[in-house]
């Protein structure tokens, strides 16, 4: 891959997500209103409103708009064409998952301790804990409500429901896996790839496949798009743990090398245990606030020598080749492509 290709890639798939964010976001705005409490809504709101790249609801509007196999963005969301002839508010599945994720976000942050999310302060610091718990699960609630507004047949809503909640579901038993693996020296490659399917891939594999239950697609190709959406995930996580630990702090969003600092197991420390290095002692900070970047460089200089950063970013390019093969069950037209783009474009990324 060239830089040329590289830069080209980013410019392309920066320009799908960022036309699509803009009709996310203001669906948000409809879905999600601020009401009263208002402080509770302003909480529910905060994450959602300081950012985010949005690259869910843009897998699950991709993917409808491959499935009906038409321009992209060329028939409205709002009522988008089912393969049977009906309409469908695609919009509302991909709002819906959108929300479903700021809520992890506001959980994994109060369980983490973090105070930086997407640059701003977390929303248990900027409002108060008790706030914040509950801004969650209002989002969680929310979620619901919001997918039941599809407009879809009962059988295909029920199904996007199903998929919704158990994916909800994994992704605590992912989280509470997450928390057992750090008391764990001895966590094995693949427990630690169910733990990342659970807590962060099945929301991809979510997207990527209630597109396909709301519009009517048989299960093949709906379970074709959720394994895309699985492969994807786990790759976009693996990326993620490179970058906690090699992109500067303001341009993370969170203070870098948090998840050594709080003896989280990662990809990269797994493989390096199994070259020998002492994880255990590569920073000495016990709160992610007192770690300085000076020992995070060390750090990250041991376990580039012991080919640890090399070894995660190799499995995240096989994962995400593994992705793009499962669309083969889509038409080929520029939506499939550019989820194809999307994939790789997630392991090539900046931060």
């Amino acid at each position: 891959m060239t830089d040329a290709s590289t830069e080209s890639r980013e410019e392309l798939v920066t320009q799908t997500v960022e036309q699509r964010r803009e009709l996310v976001n203001e669906a948000i705005e409809e879905e999600l209103p601020i009401v009263e409490p208002e402080r509770l809504y302003e909480a529910s709101r905060y994450l959602l409103d300081a950012g985010g790249k949005r690259l869910r609801p843009t897998v699950l509007l991709l993917v409808a708009d491959a499935l009906a196999d038409v321009e992209p963005m060329s028939e409205a969301y709002r009522k988008f064409p089912a393969l049977d002839g009906t309409e469908v508010d695609v919009m509302a599945a991909a709002v819906s998952i959108e929300v479903i994720q700021s809520f992890t976000l506001i959980h994994d942050d109060i369980m983490d301790a973090d105070d930086l999310r997407r640059g701003v302060p977390s929303v248990h610091r900027a409002y108060d804990t008790e706030t914040a718990i509950l801004a969650g699960d209002t989002l969680y609630s929310k979620a619901f409500e919001i997918m039941l507004d599809t407009d879809a047949t009962p059988e295909r809503c029920v199904g996007a429901l199903d998929v919704l909640a158990s994916t909800c579901t994994k992704i605590c038993e992912g989280q509470a896996l997450d928390v057992a693996f750090e008391e764990r020296p001895d966590v094995l490659p693949e427990e630690y790839l169910e733990m990342i399917e659970n807590k962060t891939a099945v929301l991809y594999g979510a997207a990527a496949t209630v597109p396909a239950v709301l519009l009517g697609a048989d299960e093949d190709t709906a379970e074709a798009l959720y394994r895309y959406g699985i492969d994807v995930g786990r790759a976009f996580q693996i990326q993620d743990d490179v970058l906690d630990l090699t992109v500067p702090s303001d341009k993370l969003g969170k203070q870098r090398g948090s998840d050594l600092v709080e003896d989280k197991q990662t990809i990269i420390t797994l493989h390096a245990r199994k070259q020998g290095v002492d994880v255990d002692s590569l920073v000495e900070a016990d709160e992610v606030g007192d770690v300085s970047e000076a020992e995070i460089d060390a750090a990250v200089n041991v376990l580039d020598d012991a080919g640890s950063i090399d070894y995660a970013k190799e499995k995240a390019q096989e994962l995400v080749q593994r992705g793009k093969d499962h669309l083969d069950v889509l038409p080929e037209n520029e939506s499939r492509y550019l989820l194809e783009q999307i994939a790789d474009y997630l392991i090539e990324r900046g931060h």
